[in-house]
């Protein structure tokens, strides 16, 4: 029996590396989780009830239990910012270039 050896990674980055995802993937997965973080937080501050702010972005109390459980799989960045709108934020992009493109 081979054994499996533990990878460990210390950003999403090197996630992406070790699963062999493309450097826009990498991109993807670090926006969303910073916007999974802004929605728990969020959440947390609003003192409102997972129905209540689920009800106010037009979703299912599960969904927003997912995302607040760090669950993104059958999540859309559409609903993700939708809940944040829903509870007065609204986000702010920026982009800089990191390297040429492949």
């Amino acid at each position: 029996m081979n054994k499996v050896k533990p990878v460990i990674v210390r950003n999403v980055h090197e996630l992406a590396r070790a699963l062999d995802l493309s450097p826009a993937d990498a991109v993807e997965l670090e926006i969303r989780s910073q916007i999974n973080e802004k929605i728990i937080d969020a959440v947390k501050k609003s003192g409102l009830s997972h129905v209540q702010v689920a009800k106010s972005a037009g979703t299912s109390q599960s969904r927003l239990t997912a995302i607040l459980n760090r669950d993104r799989t059958h999540v859309s960045t559409d609903l993700m910012l939708r809940i944040l709108a829903s509870l007065g934020y609204r986000a702010k992009m920026s982009f800089r270039r990191i390297g040429r493109a492949a």
